[in-house]
């Protein structure tokens, strides 16, 4: 259902954060981990390559909102945070890595919720008070990117955006996704998300995820394998959606063009259009 910005000032102010509509129907807020100094294999991982908490909200014609997310939280505050969220009837969908070998030991979960949106935000926000997730910040321009960004264009075959010195790829799927009955567009987080993070002369530090049905899981794995990709986790998002959908995470250190090209070939393997 089409919507304003408007619509979606209650939620901005329970949340005491300011998101993005998408197209006119999801209202996407963003809580990036900027207060946490996370390495992975000795890489200092940025915010925008792994550690960005969201809650994406749309509304749908009989006046309830869905709800969908994932919190980054630490080992220490995982337990709080999985009670503030059920206090507030707000489903955890999934408990889950995004990287190997890190340090402090991080969490990653996913939740899910149908009802008043203000209500749900609220909910989200207890949740996030147990963690030290900062304020946000103002916005500044993003830093160059020190990666040969014209060939991974080319290898992916899309442009890539430039969010915050990470060189960012979004792919949706293209069949239409339901979850839990509603129609869940892909800026809810229904997506395949590819992320670069220059690490000097021309190498990037790759982390994201792939959305898969069942028959595409085998093929992606292959294909990221042939490339010396590292897979970090394979699960599910969601506890009912159609087609049933399956998300894997990645993880490498090497030649930029070289990396996109391996990803290129993952991304081949499934049915997704740039978004």
């Amino acid at each position: 259902m089409l919507t304003t910005e408007a619509d979606w000032q209650s939620v901005a102010h329970a949340l005491g954060r300011t998101g993005t509509l998408n197209s006119g129907t999801v209202y996407r807020v963003g809580f990036p981990r900027r207060d946490l100094a996370v390495t992975s294999y000795g890489i200092h991982v940025a915010a925008g390559l792994s550690l960005g908490s969201y809650a994406a909200f749309a509304s749908y014609r009989d006046g309830k909102a869905m709800a969908m997310g994932d919190l980054v939280v630490t080992e220490t505050e995982l337990t709080a945070v999985t009670d503030a969220l059920h206090a507030h009837e707000i489903d955890q969908t999934a408990i889950h890595k995004h990287l190997l070998a890190h340090d402090p030991d991080l969490w990653w979960t996913h939740f899910h919720a149908v009802g008043k949106a203000v209500n749900i935000a609220q909910g989200v926000r207890v949740a996030l008070d147990y963690t030290t997730t900062p304020p946000p910040a103002p916005p500044t321009p993003p830093r160059p990117i020190d990666l040969d960004t014209a060939g991974i264009d080319a290898a992916l075959g899309t442009v890539g955006k430039n969010d915050g010195g990470i060189y960012k790829f979004t792919f949706a799927l293209i069949e239409t996704i339901v979850v839990h009955g509603r129609v869940a567009p892909p800026s809810m987080g229904v997506i395949t998300a590819l992320n670069f993070q220059p690490i000097g002369d021309q190498k990037a530090a790759i982390n994201g995820d792939f959305a898969m049905t069942t028959d595409e899981v085998q093929d992606v794995i292959v294909a990221l394998r042939a490339g010396g990709i590292q897979i970090v986790e394979l699960h599910n998002h969601s506890l009912d959606d159609r087609p049933r959908l399956f998300y894997m995470h990645f993880w490498a250190v090497a030649d930029g063009v070289s990396l996109a090209q391996t990803l290129a070939q993952a991304v081949h393997a499934t049915r997704v259009r740039p978004a």
